[in-house]
């Protein structure tokens, strides 16, 4: 098993934790049955084929 070559401290540990964001995917509008949807882009055909609800 991998053992750190030195501590880090708890307040290091958890700056960097609280620091730490997801990003949200970038929407991309679709115009589907006259109505214009926002979608995130690794979706677009889908929505397009009618596979998933936009």
């Amino acid at each position: 098993m991998a053992v750190p070559k030195r501590r880090t401290s708890r307040s290091r540990t958890r700056h960097r934790r609280a620091r730490w964001r997801a990003t949200p995917p970038d929407l991309v509008p679709v115009v589907v049955d006259g109505a214009r949807h926002l979608v995130p882009r690794r979706l677009v055909a889908a929505v397009q084929r009618g596979l998933v609800r936009p």
